[in-house]
Order: structure tokens, then C-alpha cells, then sequence
């Protein structure tokens, strides 16, 4: 058996080669890449306009109406629970199964905006392709 230690050759890792590699890579991209400026990303929010709500209303459609605390009432019919499941059982037994009635969402300054996402939400997971959003003054105005 050979015991004896063997001489290791000590093996240089030459960085010089690297860094110019990385040089060129940093200035090709420098001189390559352009650089736009956005100032603001446009995005189409529905609108409403407060007063647009007519008093002659369509007998054939569904109104869903939500609160400033976040009740949510069908036609009239105050929700246990304002939840997607809840509202799209709601919407399914309001309509009968004709997805071509409007759906007109009913919501004030107060609402808070994930309760009009929801229903809005589960307005489209049923099929109603006719959405439309109304505003309705505030139940107690600010001072």
C-alpha cells in the first residue's frame, strides 16, 4: 500500500477573462435596451352618475342593492350573508334561469368596493351578460 502524500497541484482560476465577459454583457445591454416612461396605466372603471336612477324601474329586472355597511338586499330580500355562494343563489332563484334580465347594481359612496365586486362577480359566474351600476345618495350624509 502506497501511503505517501501526493503533491497537489494547486490549480489558479484566471478572473480577468470573466470580468471582461461581464463588461461586455453590461455595455451590450446599456446600449441595446431603450427605456420608456409610463406615467399612469389607463384603466376603464365604470362610472355612474348620481340622480341617473329613474323612478319607472323594469318590472323585469333584478336589483341588487348594498348598503354602506355591506347588507346586500335582492329585489327587496335582505341576504343572511353577503357571500359569492349566497349571491348567486340569489341571483339563480331571482331569475328563474333567464340570464338575459339586467342586473342593476345599487351601491353608494360608503359601499365598500369588494361588496360591489362580489356581486358583480357572482352576477357573472351566473351568465347575466346585462350589468348595469347605479348610485344612490348616501344613507347618513357626512357633515
Amino acid at each position: 500500500m502506497n501511503f505517501r502524500r501526493r503533491t497537489r497541484v494547486e490549480t489558479d482560476i484566471n478572473l480577468t477573462p470573466l470580468i471582461d465577459v461581464v463588461f461586455l454583457l453590461l455595455i451590450f445591454f446599456m446600449v441595446s435596451t431603450t427605456f420608456t416612461r409610463e406615467t399612469q396605466l389607463k384603466v376603464d372603471l365604470p362610472e355612474s352618475v348620481s340622480g341617473e336612477r329613474a323612478d319607472n324601474t323594469d318590472p323585469q329586472q333584478i336589483e341588487v342593492l348594498i348598503s354602506a355597511t355591506g347588507e346586500v338586499a335582492i329585489n327587496g330580500n335582505v341576504l343572511i350573508s353577503p357571500s359569492l355562494d349566497t349571491l348567486k343563489a340569489a341571483l339563480a332563484r331571482e331569475s328563474g334561469g333567464n340570464h338575459s334580465l339586467p342586473v342593476v347594481i345599487t351601491a353608494d359612496a360608503r359601499t365598500p368596493h369588494q361588496s360591489v365586486i362580489t356581486a358583480m362577480d357572482a352576477a357573472g359566474q351566473q351568465g347575466f351578460t346585462h350589468l348595469r351600476l347605479t348610485t344612490s345618495e348616501p344613507e347618513n350624509p357626512a357633515p
